[in-house]
């Protein structure tokens, strides 16, 4: 009990002792990054060409060329992780359900399972960020925002 008694009044828990901290800055930093630079290769196709991984169902539904197409997902990717960096809430959801879209892409194209499984670990570490997002805005006077 006099344990207790004192790390509650200790004051907040510094960064190095809060392990869920930790996961949070990881995968809100990660979540950020990441599809910012993929977003910005879609225009230079610097990594790889982007179209090898699009169905062609795609294109051909949107009545548009493949490269278009991967102009407006780097754009949308760009968002996302801008999006995680302001609102890591809304953001991870942004970001899960963009990559459930690239692998039912992938599913549909019919290659790239690998890629597939991958992108399907990410998109379970973007729920896992939405819900440390969640309880770090819970421990926020207001719960509103998380702003570190």
């Amino acid at each position: 009990m006099k344990t207790t008694a004192l790390r509650e009044s200790a004051g907040p828990t510094t960064l190095a002792a809060d392990p869920a901290r930790q996961a949070f800055l990881l995968l809100r930093t990660v979540f950020t990054v990441a599809p910012i630079l993929f977003g910005l290769d879609k225009f230079t196709n610097l990594l790889t060409d982007w179209t090898g991984y699009l169905a062609p169902i795609v294109p051909d539904t949107l009545h548009l060329p493949a490269q278009t197409v991967m102009y407006v997902v780097g754009g949308v990717e760009i968002i996302a992780g801008i999006l995680v960096a302001l609102r890591p809430r809304i953001g991870s959801l942004v970001v899960a359900a963009w990559l459930l879209g690239i692998i039912l892409n992938l599913i549909i194209l019919g290659a790239f399972f690998d890629v597939a499984l991958r992108d399907f670990g990410l998109f379970v570490a973007a729920l896992a960020l939405n819900r440390l997002a969640t309880a770090a805005a819970a421990r926020q006077p207001g719960g509103t925002t998380v702003s570190h």
